[in-house]
């Protein structure tokens, strides 16, 4: 018995026709894990539903039954440090871990998800082609183009392939750097019939994604999840989720929303409704006021993080009805000088009023998400911030309070991409946890370290495929990537360029030659406005 007899599909897949594409979907983690997934659930039910497919699935602890003469392989990648899994994937199928080494008898190895729509040249040297972008329009764009040149070379099939919007082939751009260790001087495409920028696809549709498939054996077990909206309208400075995915869109309720979710629910009385924000749907109190109704009464709602001055006690109210005990908010931090710096409009009498708001509705707990070492920033501001979360439980007594905080890492395609990592963040983690936890605050820090990683990752270059080979035979810790980064001295930058220093803007970027949904102009200009604001002080 495997884990996919207990699926609950909520389509058909199409009987593959005879001459169909061998080909093989993975998610590089447990299936728990990308079951999950609503991206790669919708990837994956996207190819089940062309007859021109065979497609299979495989995770690191499971797979179907997997072809012999397998033409594509794709892998979605949610998280960076996943990638160690790819390589181990592509080694079990006796597949070349690097393009480069591959032949015309080795399928071709494409990537998609956030991470490398994101920055992908820290992984480029290990895919033949990523998919950059939104996959509605993409994802079959790419097989039918596939296709037409499916006899061709290995070579043959790329250069065609290239001419496709957002599909990105890494092997036909070349990087030159000022010394081996040094800055990037260029990146350009091989010759002149290669685009010399790749751009991001996006969807531009209101009909969003809904789960094709329900399970118990998910890491969330039975949940259907529905997206309700895609992007944020908040343009946050730093947000990747906000920036990457623009323009912002809403799931249509009468045409969409609704009928999904009334889908889902003939299969599984679990609800999860997704978004960057998703109380800022155009129609979020009429959704709010449907899933009130007794019809919805044995449903368990989860929503994902809410804008502070939409949770009405309505929210909490309908929430906690339906089985929810806490939400989420973004808060970044206390002070509202380093809020204007970031452009989150939000005043702390609102973050006060959520929590009086959650409390009035029945909620047992509230979580606010915080953040330190954003630019700008002063040991002054987390004064704010205990202050603020204070004043919060003195308003709210008996809601259980949390504060989550990350450490600013700076991300591709946003205003503060050209920032380093602060190092005075990890003492600033740690100073909020005494200062809060002394007043009976719940703080909860994510790893310093981990933020470490993750700029490097988001910043890197193609020199870190050899690093990242290197790290995975080390073993995962901050320990390995010193360790890798002290035998390749001299063959590319330090761990230090990558991850702390501040860059000039007009410093030639890893994803110089991939454009995302704005241009680096407009960019410059919100970096501009953020400046201004912290020469204010």
């Amino acid at each position: 018995m495997t884990p996919f007899t207990a699926e609950r599909l909520l389509f058909t897949p199409t009987a593959p026709e005879p001459n169909a594409i061998p080909m093989v979907f993975a998610f590089p983690n447990t299936y728990s894990v990308g079951i999950t997934s609503l991206g790669y659930q919708i990837v994956w039910a996207t190819l089940a539903l062309r007859s021109d497919v065979d497609v299979r699935r495989l995770f690191v602890d499971v797979s179907e039954s997997l072809p012999s003469d397998v033409e594509i392989l794709g892998f979605s990648l949610s998280w960076e440090l996943d990638y160690g899994n790819v390589l181990t994937l592509l080694e079990s199928l006796d597949i070349p871990i690097r393009s480069s080494d591959r032949s015309d008898r080795d399928p071709l190895i494409f990537g998609g998800g956030p991470v490398l729509t994101a920055n992908p040249e820290p992984f480029a040297d290990f895919f033949d082609l990523i998919l950059l972008g939104d996959g509605e329009d993409l994802l079959p764009a790419f097989i039918d183009a596939y296709q037409d040149v499916r006899s061709a070379s290995r070579t043959e099939k790329l250069r065609r392939l290239a001419e496709v919007p957002g599909i990105y082939i890494p092997s036909l751009y070349e990087v030159r750097y000022t010394s081996p260790d040094g800055a990037i001087a260029e990146i350009l495409p091989i010759d002149r019939n290669v685009p010399p920028r790749v751009q991001k696809q996006t969807y531009r549709g209101n009909t969003l994604s809904a789960s094709p498939v329900v399970t118990e054996l998910a890491a969330w077990p039975d949940i259907y999840m529905v997206e309700v909206v895609r992007s944020c309208p908040e343009l946050c400075r730093f947000c990747l989720a906000s920036y990457l995915t623009l323009p912002f869109r809403a799931a249509n309720l009468e045409t969409s929303l609704i009928p999904s979710i009334e889908k889902g629910l003939r299969v599984t009385d679990r609800l999860g409704l997704l978004g960057a924000s998703i109380t800022q749907h155009p129609e979020f109190e009429t959704l709010l006021d449907r899933l009130n109704r007794d019809e919805y009464e044995n449903v368990r709602l989860s929503i994902a993080s809410v804008r502070t001055n939409t949770v009405t006690p309505q929210l909490a109210e309908v929430l906690t009805k339906r089985d929810t005990k806490s939400i989420t908010i973004a808060v970044e931090s206390g002070s509202e000088k380093l809020r204007q710096i970031i452009n989150k409009k939000l005043e702390n009498d609102e973050i006060i009023q959520a929590a009086v708001n959650a409390k009035a509705g029945g909620l047992k707990s509230l979580k606010l998400y915080g953040m330190v070492g954003i630019p700008g920033e002063i040991e002054e501001d987390l004064a704010q911030t205990v202050e603020m979360m204070v004043q919060v439980k003195k308003a709210a007594p008996g809601l259980r309070l949390t504060l989550g905080c990350s450490t600013f890492v700076p991300k591709a395609h946003t205003p503060f991409q050209y920032f380093g990592v602060n190092p005075q963040a990890q003492k600033r983690l740690k100073r909020l946890q005494k200062e809060l936890r002394s007043r009976g605050i719940d703080f909860r820090p994510e790893s310093y370290n981990w933020s470490t990683i993750q700029a490097l990752i988001s910043r890197g270059d193609r020199r870190l495929s050899h690093l990242l080979e290197l790290v995975r035979d080390y073993g995962d810790s901050i320990g390995s990537y010193k360790r890798a980064f002290k035998q390749l001295r001299g063959k590319l930058p330090s761990l230090e360029y990558y991850v702390n220093e501040d860059y000039e803007v007009d410093r030639v970027l890893p994803w110089h030659h991939l454009q995302g949904p704005l241009p680096s102009e407009t960019l410059r200009k919100h970096l501009d406005e953020a400046r201004k604001m912290m020469e204010r002080g």
